[in-house]
């Protein structure tokens, strides 16, 4: 990744395996990390934002109702340096936003907290036959929550805010929706508001940058058919650095542009300002630096149809 000459790395959550309620074993989880001499050479190579999924959290697939949500919060914000004055050291939830660049060049970054507010998830029945892997379904209950009420309400004022491209950050998926492991689809009301407010707010230039699965893939939602928010919504899946191979080459989804890549990978995002029509450029790596696929996407294809 050093090779790539990063200006920025993006850790978007299980950057450490700690699925536990101890905070002795998850600041020792840390410090592993934190030990690590590629770790070490990155930090002082790039700067490093991150949010958590589940297993940095504290618990697989874990919600609002782990009970140490509040201590884990503390760790992740001591490991990665979050600053006394951050607005995180005085509200629940990891979510945070920044904006890199000029005028006319800016790229804001929403890192979303997908665990700390998180509601129940529908379970698949015992003994029931899907044609999808995995162990949950649509929920109906639209009182769960994905981001929670603070959480919504904040990234309606992110997305109000001046940025020529917007990385909007979520650890789980939020376009694939075949398969049954966590994504944004488990919980559909939320997945329906979260297109509805990018459609309200007139946000343009969004990209949604998704891990979790193990897998890499690119998928797209087009926009006038299914989000309308007037243009098309790409979410690049990039999982894990170490630990890929999870999924199979024919799982389901209906969005995916090309293949899935099963191995060791790491994502990868580029904007050529000089161009006249800047192009995001996004790829997926392996863990050799061989790219296993790109995708080019004007920025004027990220805007709302004008008049």
């Amino acid at each position: 990744m050093i090779a790539q000459n990063p200006q920025l790395f993006l850790f978007i959550g299980d950057n450490i395996y700690a699925d536990t309620e101890d905070m002795t074993v998850m600041r020792a989880k840390y410090a592993q990390l934190e030990a690590q001499p590629g770790y070490q050479q990155l930090r002082a190579h790039t700067p490093v934002l991150a949010t958590w999924d589940d297993h940095d959290y504290g618990v697989n697939d874990g919600g609002g109702e782990y009970p140490m949500r509040a201590e884990s919060q503390r760790a992740f914000m001591d490991f990665y340096d979050v600053p006394g004055s951050s607005p995180m050291r005085s509200r629940p939830g990891v979510y945070a936003a920044y904006v890199f660049g000029p005028k006319g060049q800016r790229v804001q970054v929403i890192l979303l907290d997908t665990r700390y507010f998180r509601g129940p998830l529908a379970r698949r029945p015992e003994g029931a036959r899907y044609d999808f892997p995995g162990h949950y379904v649509p929920s109906t209950d639209t009182n769960s929550s994905m981001l929670g009420a603070a959480q919504w309400t904040w990234l309606e004022t992110q997305l109000r805010q001046p940025a020529e491209v917007r990385l909007l950050v979520s650890s789980i998926q939020v376009i694939a929706e075949d398969h049954g492991w966590e994504k944004w689809a488990n919980l559909p009301h939320e997945r329906t508001r979260l297109l509805k407010l990018l459609r309200k707010t007139g946000a343009e230039g969004v990209v949604i940058l998704s891990g979790d699965r193990h897998l890499a893939e690119l998928s797209r939602l087009d926009g006038d058919a299914a989000n309308g928010i007037g243009y098309p919504l790409y979410d690049l899946t990039s999982s894990g650095l170490n630990r890929g191979g999870g999924g199979s080459p024919n799982e389901p989804n209906r969005h995916r542009i090309g293949r899935n890549f099963l191995r060791n990978n790491f994502g990868k995002i580029t904007i050529d300002w000089a161009a006249d029509d800047p192009v995001i450029t996004l790829q997926v790596l392996d863990d050799t630096g061989v790219s296993a696929f790109r995708y080019d996407i004007r920025l004027s294809d990220l805007r709302h149809p004008r008049p």
